[in-house]
């Protein structure tokens, strides 16, 4: 497996605590899952899979209260499939009926390092290599292309990001230490009808979270 780094930064990131029901809360640094959709926005194949190794925080920790209005519920599954049975239907949300608004509490300008692994699934596609992949990823990122804008948490929150050639000869992460507690690693898919969350005990150690490997002992459900 290569290794690859990327820059992210933006404005505004909620990397949300999933233990707070009706506010956004952020997590202190990225999680893990979110740096994983950065990569994936720039590149996903059914063939790889990305593997976040090293998050290294770059500018403070600052805060920021905000309040957002949000939509309170979302289309019906069975309207869709009426929809895709019939050729018609109510497929619409109405944003004046169905606002709602929600404190955050958020992060505010925000910049990380972070370090993944391109893994190479060979029985996905048994007449490639990892080359292959590893070349297409490095093209797009070159290019400041992606499949979509990759994002810190929620979606309007957009992130621009940087292929990192050599993380040395870049600037240093902050002096920052502390026990995170525990954070959410990613979903575990083996039941896609009920995905679940599983979680590992982050620590900030001068200013970077070594992950832990998805199965190892330290992720728990």
């Amino acid at each position: 497996m290569k290794t690859y780094c990327l820059e992210l930064s933006g404005d505004y990131a909620c990397f949300t605590r999933p233990e707070m029901k009706v506010e956004r809360v952020s997590y202190d640094v990225m999680t893990p899952s979110a740096a994983r959709a950065c990569f994936e926005a720039i590149l996903w194949k059914p063939a790889i899979r990305w593997q976040v190794r090293r998050i290294e925080v770059l500018k403070p920790i600052r805060w920021i209260n905000l309040r957002r209005n949000e939509v309170a519920s979302v289309v019906s599954t069975r309207n869709v499939e009426t929809a895709m049975k019939t050729g018609r239907g109510d497929l619409g949300l109405y944003i004046e009926e169905d606002r709602q608004q929600r404190a955050g509490l958020f992060l505010r300008d925000v910049a990380y390092r972070v370090h993944a692994e391109l893994e190479f699934l060979r029985e996905r596609d048994p007449d490639a290599s990892p080359a292959k992949y590893q070349e297409m990823f490095e093209r797009r990122a070159r290019k400041g292309q992606c499949v979509n804008q990759p994002y810190l948490g929620c979606r309007e929150f957009a992130a621009a990001f940087r292929l990192v050639g050599d993380a040395s000869a870049e600037r240093a992460a902050i002096s920052d230490s502390r026990d995170l507690g525990f954070m959410l690693h990613d979903l575990d898919f083996s039941n896609p009808s009920d995905p679940q969350p599983r979680f590992f005990r982050a620590q900030l150690e001068n200013g970077a979270v070594a992950i832990p490997a998805w199965d190892s002992a330290e992720v728990r459900a």
